[in-house]
């Protein structure tokens, strides 16, 4: 069996290296990047909940997330980052139950038939909506990067800035058709990209 140690000939393992071990079934290779992430994490989730059990909690639902994911990591951000992510989603996540748990005084005695718990829908994304939302935003910003120049540019006013196709033609010093020709062909891109 391999050593527990993350120091392989005296040289440190990276992080890369002790993610392809863990998804190689390598328990070893996740504690260790647990073990090196773990102070990070804590100290984000502290700031969300601002309360030390709530983020332990937090911490060990992040844990066991990561360790349930660990095949779907795809390095498309550092273990560091993507691990700091579930973590804040789950403080959030208890933040959320938190608030939906009815408190009430042991001293008090509810009358018979007369207390109904309020409940109000909550309407804001939760965290897995709020974290898919913004991979997409990340993965569109990466794709529209990518684009040619001309395309990239007609988009950035358009899109980010907020101009009409006058505006856009104007800046850009083609015609009206040719700007709409090429927020067309971009439009296609980018669709071919986030697909």
């Amino acid at each position: 069996m391999r050593s527990c140690s993350a120091i392989s000939d005296g040289v440190e393992l990276t992080d890369d290296v002790l993610v392809a071990a863990a998804q190689a079934g390598q328990e070893w290779a996740f504690v260790e990047l647990c073990t090196r992430n773990s102070q990070r994490v804590f100290s984000m989730i502290y700031r969300v909940t601002k309360n030390r059990e709530d983020a332990e909690d937090a911490l060990q639902s992040s844990i066991l997330r990561a360790l349930l994911h660990l095949e779907q990591f795809d390095g498309r951000s550092s273990f560091a980052t993507w691990f700091t992510r579930i973590g804040i989603n789950s403080a959030l996540m208890i933040l959320r139950q938190k608030r939906f748990r009815l408190e009430s005084s042991i001293d008090s005695a509810p009358e018979e038939d007369s207390w109904h718990p309020l409940q109000i829908a909550d309407y804001a994304p939760n965290p897995e909506e709020h974290y898919a939302a913004y991979e997409r935003s990340t993965h569109l910003k990466r794709a529209i990067c990518q684009l040619p120049t001309p395309l990239r540019s007609v988009v950035e006013l358009a899109k980010m800035e907020g101009h009409s196709i006058k505006q856009i033609a104007h800046r850009v010093g083609i015609s009206v058709p040719a700007t709409k020709s090429r927020l067309g062909r971009a439009k296609a891109a980018l669709r071919k990209s986030m697909a």
